[in-house]
């Protein structure tokens, strides 16, 4: 099993929502791009909630993220893996992202998404209880991962499931 790194979080300090992933997959590691697969539908459901085209310069779609408050990462700073499946992760490995840091640097997180149940797994047994005191008033809510993985549901019935990322950002 090869080790794996994450990405830094891509954030402002007004950031009001977390999207949280696992790890990202090999395609995401090879372009240092978070959701870089082209059937991963992040990007798409980013366009249908926000109008952020996947055809933009990657810089450009976190800038536009960030202007909705939007904050990226995943759970995982690094971990061992083969492959891009999360099934893969070899939980011992997994050594999770610094939450203490990125919660004191965006204080008005009201809402992490996390983005398919592995995220939210790792973030429970992980990360959640070091940050109780940072993040007592967040909701925490799983979403269907956008992973062409995840063909268990179509990718209309995903965008409604997502639909909560816009509704939680306060105006």
């Amino acid at each position: 099993m090869t080790l794996r790194k994450s990405f830094d979080y891509s954030a402002r300090a007004d950031a009001q929502v977390l999207i949280l992933g696992s790890m990202p997959g090999e395609e995401s590691l090879r372009r240092q791009q978070y959701y870089a697969h082209p059937r991963n539908c992040f990007w798409d459901i980013m366009s249908a909630l926000f109008g952020i085209n996947r055809e933009l310069p990657y810089p450009q779609r976190l800038a536009k993220l960030q202007q909705q408050r939007i904050a990226l990462w995943d759970v995982a700073r690094s971990c061992r893996r083969r492959g891009s499946l999360d099934a893969s992760i070899a939980m011992p490995s997994v050594q999770a992202n610094d939450f203490a840091a990125l919660f004191k640097h965006c204080p008005g997180i009201t809402h992490v998404f996390f983005n398919g149940r592995k995220a939210a797994e790792l973030f429970n047994k992980l990360v959640k209880h070091s940050v109780a005191d940072l993040a007592h008033a967040v909701v925490f809510t799983a979403l269907p991962s956008t992973s062409p993985a995840n063909a268990s549901i179509s990718n209309a019935e995903k965008l409604a499931q997502w639909r909560a990322v816009k509704k939680a950002l306060i105006r």
